[in-house]
């Protein structure tokens, strides 16, 4: 199935150069007055590889169908990530070479689909928008509503994303996966 490479995602699974990989991170950028191209970190599934691939906004990316089985993400013990299958109850660990990026995203109980080809966990499809509480940041200013000014604000997952400066330590905002960027709050 061919996607526009503007579609991946961090945790896809394509097929590139004739072999499959995973995909660890992705970046959107529209440099000057040159056309806008996709940095993408991409893993090899069959020799653990990691190297950057960039792509044209419009390049035809053949992702892979995998067998995607609605889990949940329990805990984490050290490089370790422990999912459970909602439906047999089955735990699969997965380690955070494996993973990249997502992790950041990962907090207790998150519904998340682990894909797997054949019989093997190869990455995971995270939901759309994760709801994070901010552990540290500035403090907040009451009256700045519609700047566009924004600061650092560290989630209880090590992320860091850029806030309105209305935001306070304690509060949940909703981060969008794909860009980890703030999209409002929780």
């Amino acid at each position: 199935m061919a996607i526009p490479a503007t579609q991946m995602r961090p945790g896809m699974v394509i097929k590139h150069n004739g072999e499959l990989h995973s995909v660890f991170k992705v970046e959107h950028r529209t440099p000057g007055n040159l056309r806008a191209f996709i940095q993408a970190k991409l893993r090899n599934l069959r020799s653990g590889a990691m190297y950057e691939h960039r792509f044209r906004s419009a390049d035809p990316i053949e992702r892979v169908i995998v067998d995607d089985i609605a889990m949940e993400f329990l805990y984490s013990d050290g490089d370790d990530y422990v999912f459970m299958n909602t439906e047999n109850y089955e735990q699969t660990t997965l380690n955070a070479s494996i993973l990249g990026d997502s992790v950041e995203y990962l907090i207790a109980n998150l519904p998340v689909k682990v894909s797997f080809f054949d019989g093997v966990a190869v990455g995971i499809d995270l939901p759309q928008t994760v709801e994070l509480t901010v552990v540290e940041t500035e403090p907040g200013i009451k009256s700045a509503t519609a700047s566009s000014v924004t600061k650092p604000a560290k989630l209880e997952t090590g992320l860091v994303v850029q806030v309105p400066p209305f935001i306070n330590e304690g509060e949940k905002i909703r981060v969008d996966t794909a860009e980890g960027a703030y999209l409002s709050r929780a």
